[in-house]
């Protein structure tokens, strides 16, 4: 698959999750990710709809087997965080925030403690 048709492919998806059209839009990311599982946008998305529909031990299997590139650092973090959360590991979660921070703006600047 191209970059233009994985990119349309999302876009339709977005479509779908703004009309209401959710389970529409999570079989076109599932394919995608099918396809693709370490492509990290197609996998931000699928783990979006997952969070969405409570299924986080499935969306932090879907983050984590992913590579997100650079510019979604921060969704990555935001994602997992949110899947470690909604697992009831609040602990991890809260490391896995610190070490987002840390990684930007460094350890002595970061407003969450251990």
């Amino acid at each position: 698959m191209t970059a233009e048709e994985r990119q349309f492919m999302l876009t339709a998806a977005w479509i779908f999750v703004r009309h209401g059209q959710r389970e529409r839009a999570r079989a076109i990311v599932e394919a995608l990710v099918e396809e693709n599982p370490r492509d990290g946008v197609s996998a931000a998305a699928l783990a979006e709809l997952l969070l969405a529909s409570g299924e986080a031990r499935q969306a932090l299997r879907v983050i984590r087997a992913a590579d997100f590139p650079p510019e979604l650092a921060r969704a990555e973090a935001i994602l997992e965080t949110r899947a470690l959360n909604a697992l009831g590991r609040d602990a991890e979660g809260a490391r896995r925030w610190s070490r987002y921070l840390a990684s930007r703006k460094g350890s002595a600047r970061t407003w969450i403690s251990d």
